[in-house]
């Protein structure tokens, strides 16, 4: 058993309980963990996970909530102040793979684990997503605005490329087992791809 040190109050051991489980569903898969694992990891009785979380699939979707907040916060406070869209989307795809590499059990279940759940996949309206494409979403529409990035690939449809992107590699970079691929580097890759593919071209060659 893990011995963590055991704090005060109630969302301290909440806390506790979300850690071990984000570990116990990045190691064991989510179809593998029991309760009783995480249970164990966290260093509280079974029971005591069921005073936070109804089922496993609610500590899940709980653990993929706690992990947006913070992917949010962070996303949003890199791309404050002035700067251009260009450079807020460059800083938007750096936050969000340096997340990535700070976190590998984090951005496992969430890029895998996660999609092994039905009633997450099928159920759950996913708010904190929807605000994650919205933000880089905006970011795009700003520069359409200021006439830097082309106008005819909506804003919302380019987000989600350029998130399916990001996702790809950070499932290619969870499952690899030669440690080759550099997440933050490739990250900066598919910043060159994509600014490239929205830059409006100058006028001379349209």
């Amino acid at each position: 058993m893990n011995h963590h040190s055991v704090r005060g109050g109630s969302g301290d051991k909440r806390e506790r309980i979300l850690h071990s489980a984000e570990r116990v569903f990045a190691l064991k898969g989510y179809y593998g963990a029991k309760v009783s694992d995480i249970a164990e990891d966290a260093g509280v009785a079974d029971g005591t996970i069921y005073l936070y979380f109804r089922s496993k699939d609610d500590l899940l979707i709980s653990l993929f909530e706690a992990q947006m907040d913070r992917v949010h916060a962070a996303l949003a406070g890199a791309t404050q102040g002035p700067a251009s869209a260009s450079e807020k989307l460059r800083r938007f795809i750096r936050a969000y793979m340096d997340l990535t590499a700070d976190n590998r059990h984090g951005a496992e279940v969430i890029a895998i684990e996660l999609r092994q759940s039905a009633k997450f996949m099928k159920e759950y309206k996913n708010p904190r997503f929807a605000e994650f494409l919205k933000l880089l979403a905006g970011i795009i529409a700003e520069g359409q605005k200021a006439g830097a990035f082309r106008g005819d690939v909506p804003a919302p449809v380019a987000a989600r490329a350029l998130f399916g992107a990001l996702d790809e590699l950070t499932v290619a970079w969870v499952t690899s087992r030669d440690g080759k691929i550099d997440i933050r580097k490739a990250g900066d890759w598919i910043g060159n791809l994509v600014l490239q593919g929205l830059e409006s071209a100058p006028r001379n060659q349209r």
